[in-house]
C-alpha cells in the first residue's frame, strides 16, 4: 500500500453509485449531491465527494464563476468539496435542476435521468464517496474539480473492469456489488489525486508534494503503513537511504513539518478516529498508535487538543 492510498483509506470513505443518467443534446443541468442521495449507504455523512464517470459521449462541466472543463467518454470528474456544478452539452443553454428530472429505479434499482433534445447522446454514472468523519486536511487541500483519464490511470485495467461490471449490472436493472463500488470509488479518488499531485509546482510544499519525492514518499508510506511503530528519525533516514540531516531537511521542505512532528499529528488524528468509534479502551488505543503507556498518550493528546482523550470521547458521545 502506498502513502496516498493509506491516508485516504484512513478517512473511512464508503463509495457507491446513486444515479444513471442519459442526456441528449442540447442539454444543461445543475448538479448538487446531498446527504439524501447517500443515506441508503451511510446514515449521517459529514463529508461528501461527488464523481461522474463518463460512459459515452462528451460534456462540459464547470462550477459557477470558474472555467469549464471538456470531458469525454473514458474520463471521470470528481468534486472533492462536493461543490454544486453545471453539466451540459454547450454553454448558454437554459439550466434545469437535476432533482426535477430524477426518476426512481424499478424494483429498488438505481434512480435514473433521461433528458435532452434528442441529439448526440452522453451517458453518465454518478457516484459518491462519503464519510462520517469530519474535516480532513488532505481532501480540503484538493482543487474543486479533479479530472481523471482512465486510459492513463495506474490501476487502469482494474478500474475499467469494475466500470464495465457496474455498467452491465445497471443495464440489467441491478445494483452493482457495494464492495466493488466502494473499492472502485476509492480507487478513482486515489488515481485522480495521484495525477493531480504529479502536476504540482516544484516549489509547493505539502503532503502531496512530498509524495512525489522517492525518499520522502517512501518515508510517508512507512509511517502510514505502521503508525504504531516506535519510529525515530534515524530509522526513517536509514530506510530511505539518506543521512539524518539530509532526510530531515528534505522531509521538512517538502511536507512542511519535520518527520516526527508529522508522525505525532497523524497518530493524534488516528486516535481521534478510533475514540469516536469507541471500539478500544484508551490503553489499547495508546498502544495501537505508538505510545508505551496510557499516561504518555494522554499527555500527548492533551498537548495537541487541550483535553484528555477520555474527556474528548465523552464530549463526542454527548454531542
Amino acid at each position: 500500500m502506498d502513502a496516498l492510498s493509506d491516508v485516504l483509506r484512513s478517512v473511512r470513505l464508503i463509495g457507491g453509485v446513486f444515479l444513471d443518467a442519459r442526456f441528449t443534446a442540447p442539454w444543461c443541468v445543475t448538479a448538487n449531491m446531498d446527504a439524501d442521495d447517500v443515506r441508503p449507504f451511510l446514515a449521517t455523512p459529514t463529508q461528501l465527494i461527488a464523481y461522474h464517470v463518463i460512459i459515452e459521449g462528451r460534456l462540459l462541466a464547470w462550477i459557477p464563476g470558474e472555467p469549464s472543463l471538456g470531458v469525454s467518454a473514458g474520463e471521470v470528474l470528481l468534486f472533492p468539496g462536493n461543490d454544486g456544478h453545471i453539466l451540459g452539452s454547450a454553454h448558454g443553454l437554459p439550466l434545469v435542476r437535476t432533482g426535477t428530472l430524477i426518476r426512481p429505479g424499478v424494483n429498488g434499482g438505481l434512480a435514473h435521468v433521461d433528458h435532452g433534445g434528442g441529439g448526440a447522446a452522453t451517458k453518465i454514472v454518478c457516484g459518491f464517496l462519503a464519510s462520517e468523519q469530519g474535516y480532513n486536511p488532505l481532501i480540503a487541500a484538493l482543487p474543486k474539480i479533479l479530472k481523471l483519464d482512465l486510459r492513463k490511470a495506474v490501476s487502469r485495467e482494474w478500474v475499467e473492469a469494475s466500470v464495465r461490471f457496474a455498467a452491465a449490472e445497471l443495464a440489467s436493472g441491478k445494483l452493482p456489488s457495494s464492495s466493488v463500488m466502494s473499492r472502485l470509488s476509492e480507487t478513482l479518488l486515489v488515481e485522480a489525486v495521484r495525477e493531480y499531485a504529479s502536476t504540482l509546482p516544484e516549489n509547493e510544499s505539502g503532503w502531496l508534494r512530498g509524495l512525489r519525492d522517492p525518499h520522502v514518499g517512501r518515508a510517508l508510506t512507512l509511517i502510514h503503513g505502521n503508525i504504531g511503530k516506535d519510529w525515530s528519525v534515524e530509522d526513517l533516514a536509514r530506510e530511505v537511504a539518506l543521512s539524518r540531516s539530509a532526510f530531515v531537511d528534505r522531509f521538512t521542505s517538502l511536507v512542511g513539518m519535520p518527520p516526527i512532528r508529522y508522525l505525532t499529528v497523524w497518530r493524534m488524528r488516528t486516535a481521534k478516529l478510533h475514540l469516536r468509534e469507541k471500539r478500544n479502551t484508551i490503553a489499547q488505543l495508546a498502544h495501537a498508535v505508538g505510545y508505551q503507556s496510557e499516561e504518555a498518550f494522554s499527555r500527548a493528546f492533551k498537548r495537541e487538543f487541550g483535553v484528555s482523550p477520555a474527556h474528548w470521547r465523552d464530549s463526542q458521545a454527548a454531542g
